[in-house]
């Protein structure tokens, strides 16, 4: 009698874990109007097998998606119509990613891996709305299915999902693409990249020119490549250095882009390293945010609000009114 207890015991926890092995979001919240990553966790294989293929879908209301592409794996996307158009910095988009399919890649059972897109939450999504993300899981005889989206607790295959907060102030302004106000200090992300600190200077008048500085942090195993960076502001933007030579401090761009190191951390700063805002259409002002869009190799595109501080700002809450010198 001990021994079948103990042995239905066991049964039960096995049956337990199983049910809490599903596929899940990283992510648990998000705000309407917020750009953010969505991340599928995969704990195992369908019975036992490895999975080869992994498909994500979109829902409505998560627009201007990018995958991320995995090393090992093929990635091939489907685009549709969104059921209402969304203003994309000035661009509406009626169109545009709706899943990702992630495939010939090989996750045993026993191993655990995540797939990656990011996109943008509608405005006008209500908070407390759970945005679903159904995913498939393919292997060599079979599939595990996380499609259930009637958000019961009971069912096998329940589909990931996000739900939306109500947005804080900060997360606002960057809905609203740059506006008064500096930014949260909140990380920028694009695959393996993190980017913080983003700042610039404010400008005179008339002033042809522009900087913009920030910091990129390389996390992932892959080395990457800032490619090129734009701004609405400004007609043109590049990615600079400024070296020594024969005593002479010189600013020349990087036509090849600026290196991103695996595991390495990239400064772009007062006197270095530096996105150089050309043929500026307005002046920058203090107390205001502008953003660029950086370009990566392998990462793909951003966008990153840099806060505007004083014409001598050393970083994004610097708004000191004495001039130094760089």
């Amino acid at each position: 009698m001990i021994r079948i207890t103990l042995t239905s015991a066991l049964l039960a926890a096995a049956a337990a874990t199983s049910a809490l092995a599903h596929a899940t979001l990283e992510q648990k919240t998000a705000a309407p109007g917020e750009t953010t990553k969505i991340t599928l966790r995969v704990p195992h294989g369908c019975d036992g097998e490895a999975t080869h293929t992994v498909r994500l879908t979109l829902p409505d209301g998560f627009y201007a998606a990018k995958p991320m592409p995995k090393p090992g794996w093929d990635l091939s996307t489907e685009d549709g119509p969104y059921a209402t158009p969304y203003d994309n910095h000035g661009t509406e988009m009626t169109s545009g990613l709706r899943s990702v399919t992630w495939s010939n890649g090989h996750l045993e059972d026993g191993w655990y891996d995540e797939f990656t897109v990011r996109g943008t939450f509608g405005r006008d999504l209500a908070p407390e709305s759970v945005m679903v993300f159904p995913a498939v899981q393919t292997c060599a005889n079979g599939t595990a299915d996380w499609t259930d989206t009637s958000g019961s607790h009971d069912v096998p295959n329940p589909a990931p999902s996000v739900t939306l907060v109500a947005a804080t102030d900060s997360a606002e302004e960057h809905a609203g693409h740059g506006g008064h106000g500096a930014t949260d200090g909140a990380a920028q992300t694009a695959g393996a990249l993190e980017i913080t600190g983003g700042f610039s200077r404010a400008t005179l008048p008339n002033a042809p020119v522009g900087g913009g500085f920030l910091t990129i942090v390389n996390t992932g195993t892959e080395d990457d490549r800032l490619v090129s960076a734009s701004a609405a502001v400004a007609g043109r933007a590049e990615v600079h250095e400024m070296t020594m030579a024969d005593g002479v401090m010189q600013m020349r761009p990087l036509p090849d882009g600026l290196p991103i190191p695996a595991g390495g951390t990239v400064e772009l700063r007062p006197g270095g390293h530096h996105l150089m805002l050309m043929d500026l259409k307005e002046a920058l002002v203090e107390g205001e945010t502008v953003e660029v869009t950086l370009t990566f190799e392998t990462a793909g595109e951003v966008v990153v609000p840099l806060a505007i501080g004083a014409p001598n700002a050393r970083g994004a809450t610097d708004h000191s009114g004495h001039m130094k010198k760089d």
